[in-house]
């Protein structure tokens, strides 16, 4: 009960910030322009600024270790949902078919997931977390580019192809790597900017979530079964399953608790707003895309504090 009323307590605060996001829109003291620039802001600035940041830290060989297996569950677990999409969500229109498999399989793991690491497990835990950031990218840019064009991934050419492995969160791994191995200290006239970029990232992404729901129209959601399946699969039976893996191999692999519960925290995340983009860019449902992302954000608030605190409960935290 303790380990839920403290998760509870941090999803609330950053529900609180995306109150003034959304406050923000109703008042049109925001409009969309402001918000593709702080959007822009979060991707291209903030998010290497954060990874640096939490790579900067002396090396530990156990943290290595601990990085190697976070890539490893992520990119299995990313696996495994692609599976589960692919014989599960069907559906006779297309579009819709393509959003709901791209919805079930991608987490705000970035703009929820690294917040809620944050504010539960510190530094540490955004170390870990932004390595399944990294995985989502790299998975997101093939399978889920492919499956949102209705195109197979060898086709995948040119930019879409440099997408995968060229993005702003393997950037900020690239540079992160380095300093982490090295145990390289930044000099205070680049720490303390870096540093104060990074705090901008949970009170940015907060504001541009409540930006969007408060012009979301959820309706689409709400009609269609399959979003049900969807929306139940990404909040509840895909971090579970993260728990169950991870409580599996806990002893056999030695792993770090700390690392497991920030790979629960990003795999718990509501549906990623890059299904949203990509819907809207490439013919896909988008009512159906962004239903699913505000809905599921909505309901976050009451499933990532329970399934947080049972992943606690269960890695003895």
């Amino acid at each position: 009960m303790e380990n839920l009323f403290a998760v509870a307590v941090q999803v609330g605060v950053l529900f609180a910030l995306m109150s003034v996001g959304f406050i923000c829109r109703k008042i049109r003291l925001l409009n969309d322009a402001c918000i593709k620039g702080i959007v822009d802001l979060l991707v291209l600035v903030v998010t290497p600024a954060l990874v640096l940041h939490a790579f900067e830290r002396p090396f530990a060989p156990s943290m290595l270790r601990g990085l190697g297996f976070a890539a490893l569950f992520a990119f299995a677990g990313h696996l495994a949902a692609i599976v589960f999409v692919n014989f599960f969500l069907r559906h006779r229109d297309a579009a819709k078919q393509n959003v709901l498999r791209v919805a079930a399989v991608f987490s705000n793991a970035g703009f929820m997931g690294v917040p809620l690491e944050q504010a539960l497990l510190g530094d540490v835990g955004v170390f870990y977390g932004v390595v399944y950031v990294g995985i989502f990218n790299l998975v997101m840019w093939s399978w889920g580019y492919s499956t949102m064009r209705g195109v197979s991934m060898r086709s995948l050419t040119g930019r879409s192809a440099k997408l995968m492995f060229i993005n702003p969160g393997t950037v900020g791994i690239a540079l992160g790597l380095p300093v982490f191995f090295t145990s390289f200290s930044l000099p205070a006239v680049l720490h303390v900017p870096v540093k104060c970029l990074a705090d901008l990232n949970t009170p940015l992404a907060m504001i541009v979530i409540g930006y969007y729901l408060a012009g979301a129209k959820m309706g689409a959601m709400f009609r269609l079964p399959h979003a049900y399946v969807a929306a139940v699969f990404r909040l509840v039976a895909y971090p579970l399953l993260m728990v169950g893996a991870l409580v599996v191999f806990r002893n056999l692999l030695s792993l770090d608790p700390t690392m497991m519960l920030a790979l629960v925290v990003s795999a718990s995340a509501p549906v990623a707003a890059m299904t949203s983009m990509l819907a809207a860019k490439y013919g896909s449902d988008v009512e159906l895309s962004v239903g699913l992302v505000s809905g599921t954000t909505l309901l976050s608030i009451l499933t990532m504090p329970a399934v947080i605190s049972f992943a606690m409960s269960v890695f003895g935290m």
